[in-house]
């Protein structure tokens, strides 16, 4: 047997851990998609990063007012209960979760793509859109599917 034929069980040759992410908004498709990925993340001792994103529409943006108030606040208890449900995936019995929520505001596309990136994913995972109107113009999902730089899982 030559040396070339010995594996490297060096820790610098060890494989990297695996990073994913999902897309979270609080939406039962989303919550099907969380579920997926902890469950998915905790089998195979992989990173876990849960991105919820705060939209940013033009009515809000043009017309501050009681409308703007009410979106925000709507927004406040769904990234309010997204962290309450992290501690308690954490703790619960079973393998460990590593996981981590990002809270940002714009384009759910836009900042999955760059989260992706700038954390070097291995998989993005999202849920199904069920609005009619994504039929046409095209759903989050599809825009990943077609964009993303690393693969896409999409849960029903």
């Amino acid at each position: 047997m030559s040396g070339s034929d010995i594996p490297d069980l060096s820790p610098e040759a060890s494989p990297k851990r695996l990073i994913m992410l999902v897309g979270v908004d609080g939406s039962e498709s989303s919550l099907r998609a969380r579920a997926y990925a902890v469950g998915l993340a905790r089998r195979s001792h992989a990173y876990l990063i849960m991105v919820y994103v705060r939209q940013l529409s033009t009515m809000t943006a043009f017309a501050p007012g009681p409308g703007t108030a009410a979106i925000e606040e709507a927004e406040d208890e769904v990234a309010a209960e997204l962290r309450k449900e992290m501690t308690t995936l954490a703790a619960e019995p079973g393998p460990q979760l590593d996981a981590e929520l990002i809270e940002c505001t714009g384009s759910p596309f836009q900042a999955l793509n760059q989260i992706a990136a700038e954390r070097r994913a291995d998989a993005i995972i999202v849920g199904a859109s069920k609005q009619a109107g994504h039929r046409f113009v095209g759903s989050l999902a599809v825009h990943l599917v077609r964009n993303a730089s690393c693969p896409v899982t999409v849960v029903p």
